[in-house]
């Protein structure tokens, strides 16, 4: 649901994404869901006790990278453009809405990182079956937020003037929630 939240925030913002673009942020969400639970699989395997600690800190991480991804995306709203110049076909506020692939695969770990424990939870399978559900998972996230995406256009074409702004301010809900699910779980 992470991903998603996250897939209509990019639609709402880039509401004119090709569908090139379109695959590659879903196919980046349904990787990093696809290989946490796979890392978390092997880790238990083989690893057990040194991943108790990180388990613990999952939530505190993805807050971390949501509130800066989001609250980079509220100051960016909340700042005023100069009126947009011509570049390269494209205008200089409609780049400034794009992220870039370090972003991307940020935002890919910060949405699928608790994910990660979920890959705990598989240490009873054995490697096939953990590697279908994990694949299972990644192609539902593919679709889940491909969904998002085009909900985000949608609903971005009418209030694109706030787009932005909103999906700041959902990434910091998202990691507000992340970080309250981590402090309820110390208690």
């Amino acid at each position: 649901m992470d991903a998603f939240s996250v897939s209509v925030v990019r639609g709402l913002v880039e509401t004119d994404m090709k569908n090139s673009r379109m695959t590659l942020i879903s196919g980046t969400f349904a990787v990093f869901q696809f290989i946490m639970p796979m890392i978390g699989y092997f880790a238990v395997s083989s690893l057990v006790g040194a991943f108790d600690g990180l388990v613990k800190a999952v939530p505190f991480l993805a807050f971390i990278l949501l509130l800066i991804i989001g609250g980079k995306m509220v100051f960016s709203a909340m700042v005023p453009r100069q009126a947009p110049e011509e570049y390269l076909g494209q205008t200089e506020a409609e780049e400034d809405n794009k992220i870039g692939f370090l972003q991307l695969l940020t935002l890919g770990i910060a949405t699928s990182i608790d994910a990660l424990s979920a890959g705990f939870t598989l240490s009873s399978y054995t490697a096939l079956q953990a590697l279908i559900a994990a694949l299972i998972i990644g192609l539902v996230t593919f679709f889940v937020c491909l969904t998002g995406i085009l909900l985000g256009k949608k609903i971005g074409d009418r209030f694109s003037k706030k787009a932005e702004l909103l999906g700041g301010c959902i990434l910091i809900a998202i990691g507000i929630e992340s970080l309250i699910k981590g402090v309820l779980a110390l208690l």
